[in-house]
């Protein structure tokens, strides 16, 4: 007989840990009425702490913009990187990779 994990929505962790930082009712009571372990009550109420500023749009978009500007200065390094490389590989007259051996 195996058994199978439970399976909880996120609208669910959320009401179990704002009940637990609302200080209604103690974890031990949380736990028992929604038949959940401490350890995973307070991981969530953990995880909703970490990412409470998230529900108001406002953290989450300004780090996306850094990523992409981030993104953007490294596709333009790489870039030019290549270019050089091509030059570089013009001026010494060497065969590519993969189209024969080197000259001995």
């Amino acid at each position: 007989m195996s058994k199978q994990r439970r399976r909880f929505t996120p609208e669910f962790k959320a009401r179990v840990a704002l009940a637990l930082v609302a200080g209604s009712q103690s974890q031990a009571e949380i736990c028992k009425t929604h038949r959940v372990m401490p350890q995973q009550v307070k991981r969530w109420r953990e995880e909703l702490e970490a990412k409470a500023h998230l529900a108001f749009g406002g953290g989450d978009q300004q780090e996306l913009k850094d990523r992409i500007a981030e993104l953007e200065r490294m596709v333009g390094r790489l870039t030019m990187q290549v270019e050089i490389l091509k030059k570089a590989s013009t001026l010494l007259d060497v065969p590519p990779l993969g189209e024969g051996r080197w000259p001995t």
